[in-house]
């Protein structure tokens, strides 16, 4: 008979990961609303922005890859941050993305963002030219010094070409500006060795990464899929941190359908996002060529994906 004295202790919980959030949790990658001539909607970049801040998005990333950045010019870029800092005020945090292929262009770009009221910039590395990990490390530093503004890299050689090797993100952590990663690498092991061996903030930048990233210790994510549905990505994290892992698990798997619908169907998010907010009723516009809009029946299987969630 095992006596009081003698039963096992009973285990002390296990601590949650530590973590830095710069720009909140739950970020969403917004996409550019624009009327039906083409012309930024500034009206309806208000009104989606409100929205998404109002459900639970903790900061919104303006003008990324679902933003349409590389059909936007500077200007709308300045316009679209200051428009969207006036709606949300300091509910919500404001990064801007400013990355380009020259490195001289980027550093101009971080300057108007500060101008324009962002919190930080998005800063993607610089694509076609394919530059070596040192004058990658070189861009990346050049922008950090080129104003106030914290930097989020964005890490996405899928579309760049060119990743952030692990090493190079170990010495850019150095730099008191560089303070986060948007994390589209799909070296899982790789972006676990970064976070345990620096501060680095690491945001999930695709959606079906979200939990996983979050539970070794990532700061949140940044997520296209949030543009529809921002309460159901939310409440992922919410409930992590509440302690309750498999009520976290069950509803990430619930939002996988959405994800694979939005994420995986051999169209851009930013194709796939303005499809399903036109078909809700909710600002989105047109996109800019070279992008065209999703063929009906696509529209169909995500309408169809998000009415099942949200049932």
């Amino acid at each position: 008979m095992t006596t009081a004295s003698s039963a096992a202790p009973t285990p002390a919980p296990i601590p949650a990961p530590a973590r830095t959030a710069p720009f909140g949790r739950t970020l969403c990658a917004m996409v550019t609303p624009f009327t039906p001539s083409g012309a930024l909607d500034r009206d309806g970049a208000q009104r989606l922005a409100d929205r998404l801040v109002s459900a639970g998005c903790d900061g919104l990333v303006l003008s990324g890859t679902t933003g349409e950045s590389p059909t936007t010019s500077d200007a709308e870029k300045a316009e679209l941050a200051a428009a969207v800092r006036e709606v949300v005020g300091n509910r919500a945090s404001i990064v801007t993305g400013i990355g380009t292929s020259d490195t001289r262009h980027t550093v101009g770009l971080a300057r108007a963002a500060e101008k324009a009221g962002a919190d930080g910039v998005l800063v993607v590395t610089p694509y076609y030219s394919r530059p070596p990990q040192a004058a990658v490390e070189a861009h990346f530093r050049a922008v950090a010094d080129a104003s106030a503004l914290p930097v989020m890299l964005y890490d996405i050689p899928a579309r760049t070409g060119t990743r952030i090797e692990p090493d190079t993100l170990l010495r850019l952590a150095e730099h008191p500006r560089i303070v986060a990663v948007k994390d589209c690498s799909y070296d899982f092991l790789g972006t676990q060795r970064v976070l345990a061996r620096t501060d680095l903030a690491y945001y999930a930048g695709c959606d079906e990464h979200n939990l996983a990233l979050y539970a070794v210790g990532g700061a949140g994510y940044v997520s296209t899929v949030a543009n529809v549905v921002p309460d159901r990505m939310r409440a992922v994290l919410d409930a992590f941190d509440a302690g309750d892992t498999a009520a976290a698990a069950r509803l990430q798997r619930e939002v996988t359908e959405l994800v694979a619908a939005m994420m995986a169907s051999d169209l851009p998010g930013a194709v796939t996002a303005k499809a399903l907010l036109t078909d809700l009723g909710l600002p989105s516009g047109p996109l800019r060529a070279p992008l065209h809009p999703a063929p009906r029946e696509t529209v169909g299987e995500l309408r169809a994906a998000y009415e099942r969630l949200v049932a």
